[in-house]
């Protein structure tokens, strides 16, 4: 017989929960959340470029193309933060929740997760649509989830802001974190008027 040692059963298992365990705590880490940033930003920037490179002959084209794709980010980012940040997955529910309790944390999903997904959304949409216009669609998606992601950062750790508009912006989302039902939409208010979670004051009502 080989005197080479079996791996227990389940160790496998163990494996893997020792691996997701250390992404989990690598999440929370000032280093995850800046390279995050700033990888979100470089995802979309190549992904427009790319599109951009294979085919710049349909200005007005790729312009409403783009604009497809930001409205479509808009959809997804309200609808990922009420039914999944607020929703009945835990492992979702349970990370966001950390970020009411500490706006100024650092949780956030491992910075290699979003641009994977978003690559694989440019994959998929090529098997239906012309490379130019799938890289074209899923880079502009990529690039309201930047905007999102750089969004939330500047209305937490800003604090202040001047310019009224910017301030009564801020205090949008300022207000879900006091009603965690309402204003879901960080970038747009667009689905909290569409869908009713539009946050009204008492004294407004009367």
């Amino acid at each position: 017989m080989s005197e080479a040692k079996l791996a227990p059963a389940g160790s496998g298992g163990a494996r893997a929960a020792g691996v997701l365990q250390a992404i989990a705590r690598m999440s929370s880490t000032r280093t995850n959340y800046w390279v995050g940033h700033a990888t979100d930003f470089l995802v979309s920037f190549a992904l427009l470029g790319a599109s951009f490179w294979l085919d710049h002959s349909r200005p007005l084209l790729s312009a409403l193309v783009f604009l497809l794709g930001l409205f479509i980010f808009s959809f997804i980012e309200y609808a990922f933060h009420r039914w999944l940040f607020h929703g009945a997955l835990r492992l979702f529910e349970r990370g966001h929740t950390v970020h009411h309790e500490q706006p100024l944390g650092y949780d956030s999903l491992p910075f290699f997760f979003p641009p994977a997904v978003v690559v694989l959304l440019a994959a998929a949409l090529a098997l239906a649509l012309p490379a130019a216009t799938a890289l074209l669609l899923s880079g502009a998606i990529a690039l309201g989830y930047a905007l999102y992601g750089f969004s939330h950062l500047v209305i937490h750790r800003r604090g202040r802001f001047n310019h009224p508009l910017v301030r009564k912006w801020a205090a949008v989302h300022h207000v879900h974190h006091h009603h965690p039902d309402k204003n879901y939409g960080v970038t747009s208010p667009l689905w909290d008027f569409l869908l009713g979670t539009w946050y009204v004051s008492k004294s407004k009502v009367r």
